[in-house]
């Protein structure tokens, strides 16, 4: 088993390309959830063991480079897939009155929340990961019909550059992992 604590490089850099132009890759395979961990094991698509240890908030991205073998040149590199992201864009929101922004904005929070789907705000933008049928998303941005407000649905691999570390995990990490209910609890009071 080889134990990986840090990436060497990124597969997609220029020197990089020239470097592994005759190289044999070995690729691991990983989801958005997966990548977004600091610390497991899992076997390359070649059978190649490997124990991850990155640091903290460090996150892997596509064509990241796991091993690096000058003698053999052989390199292990990440292949990510990530689900895609539906973004709002509500820059032109920011024309109207502040009444109308507050309104707009409450009611898309409202609708999101009231399906449960994780988001991330950065700047005038709201990024949502597919946590269903792309159509379904569709149909409750449409049936909420929000003025000044715009979206669509990009790549992942689109999105995570402009992400901090904790805002990918939230997008690509956790977006089945917020336990919640809507049962009421009885609390006995004293």
């Amino acid at each position: 088993m080889i134990i990986v604590e840090t990436i060497v490089g990124n597969a997609t850099d220029d020197a990089w390309k020239i470097e592994l132009a005759d190289a044999a890759f070995d690729y691991l395979d990983l989801d958005q959830w997966q990548a977004q961990k600091n610390r497991f094991r899992t076997t390359t698509e070649k059978g190649m063991e490997l124990a991850l240890s990155l640091e903290r908030n460090t996150h892997l991205r596509n064509g990241d480079i796991l091993v690096w073998d000058t003698a053999t040149r052989k390199a292990v590199v990440a292949r990510i897939t990530l689900q895609d992201v539906l973004v709002i864009d509500f820059s032109p929101l920011l024309e109207q009155q502040g009444g109308a922004i507050a309104q707009t904005c409450f009611e898309l929070g409202h609708a999101l929340g009231n399906q449960h789907w994780p988001a991330v705000v950065n700047g005038s933008k709201v990024f949502v990961p597919l946590t269903v049928a792309r159509q379904v998303m569709a149909s409750v941005m449409k049936t909420h019909a929000f003025t000044g407000i715009t979206y669509d649905f990009v790549p992942g691999t689109e999105v995570i550059p402009y992400l901090a570390p904790h805002e990918a995990r939230r997008l690509f990490g956790g977006a089945n992992s917020t336990p919640h209910s809507h049962s009421q609890q009885y609390v006995q009071g004293n």
